[in-house]
């Protein structure tokens, strides 16, 4: 029995650590069957069987469509996997293209399989919206070699060392966005004028990457939790060469001209609270424009899991946001 419990721990640990909780209330592919979702799903939130069962039994019109497209990133052209998601009708819709997190294991990073909460889709659906949600070279059924290691590590006594090559996971990661917006805009479902970017973790900072370049139709971006560098076991609130990341995000601000908002929340247990703060400082310093929120902490959770355990307390200003585009909160 022991060894069960910590068996279903370790699992909730491995989901946990993909950094967006890409396995957390998602639709099931064809190929998983809905018995095994709802197994997974009752693990790893910790609810009953029959909250699980009542998961997979879906909405026909949030079943994700398998679309692959090309990009090109680190030198060398990929085919990358994405799920789409349609609301009913035949649009054309406003898109948004959501960036998934990472995973420090490779293991994990070969294992993620749902890219976007699917409560998240359910929210921006219900806004008129689809989703696109690629799955970036380097995970899952893209696979690949691993192209946005920052080639950190953290050593025995706790200390990092390596290169913090932070503006190369910035650059590969939106290379592949960049991507997914012009397959996004050549799609006659899709608004070519009203593409929206969010994401999670390093999703967040690869939605601020590509916020930056101003790409044709892209309205704005939503950074929650955005970052790269953290070990919340290792170094918990105290990622790997802040400063650097810092640096980074003040590239972003030179160039950025569409709307943002950036959330975090003050027990993120990758960052911490200050370090957000001195980004988007450094991001405003120079020249960049965007509206930053510190959210009350989540309750009995690692605050970086606000986009997945904290909609009441970043659906409020994302809503605000969203109405100074003209998007009506639904």
């Amino acid at each position: 029995m022991l060894r069960g419990v910590k068996a279903l721990n370790g699992l909730k640990r491995s989901v946990c650590r993909l950094v967006t909780p890409c396995a957390v209330r998602h639709v099931p592919c064809a190929v998983v069957p809905a018995l095994v979702l709802a197994l997974v799903l009752a693990f790893v939130l910790g609810g009953q069987m029959s909250a699980a069962l009542a998961q997979a039994r879906l909405q026909p019109e949030l079943a994700p469509e398998r679309i692959v497209f090309p990009a090109r990133a680190e030198g060398r052209d990929w085919q990358v996997t994405a799920f789409v998601y349609r609301p009913p009708g035949k649009g054309p819709f406003p898109l948004l293209v959501f960036s998934h997190g990472r995973s420090g294991k490779a293991e994990e990073r070969a294992a993620l399989r749902y890219p976007v909460p699917l409560g998240h889709v359910a929210y921006w659906q219900r806004k008129g919206f689809a989703v696109m949600a690629p799955i970036r070279p380097g995970y899952g059924e893209t696979g690949g070699p691993d192209i946005e290691s920052s080639g950190n590590r953290i050593d025995r006594a706790g200390a990092c060392q390596g290169a913090g090559a932070y503006h190369r996971v910035a650059r590969n990661a939106a290379d592949v966005v960049e991507a997914a917006v012009k397959w996004g805009r050549e799609q006659k479902w899709v608004n070519p004028r009203a593409i929206l970017l969010a994401g999670q973790s390093v999703g967040g900072l690869t939605s601020a990457a590509t916020g930056a370049r101003n790409l044709p139709g892209v309205i704005g971006y939503i950074n929650f939790s955005g970052g790269t560098g953290g070990n919340p076991e290792k170094r918990p609130k105290a990622s790997c060469f802040p400063e650097l990341l810092e640096q980074v995000y003040g590239t972003f601000g030179r160039t950025t001209r569409v709307p943002n908002i950036w959330l975090y929340a003050p027990n993120d247990l990758f960052w911490g609270e200050e370090a957000p703060r001195r980004w988007h400082r450094a991001f405003a310093a120079a020249g960049g424009r965007g509206e930053f929120v510190m959210t009350a902490p989540v309750p009995n959770e690692d605050g970086h899991r606000l986009l997945l355990r904290g909609g009441k307390l970043w659906s409020i200003p994302v809503d605000r946001f969203l109405s100074g585009l003209g998007i009506a909160a639904r």
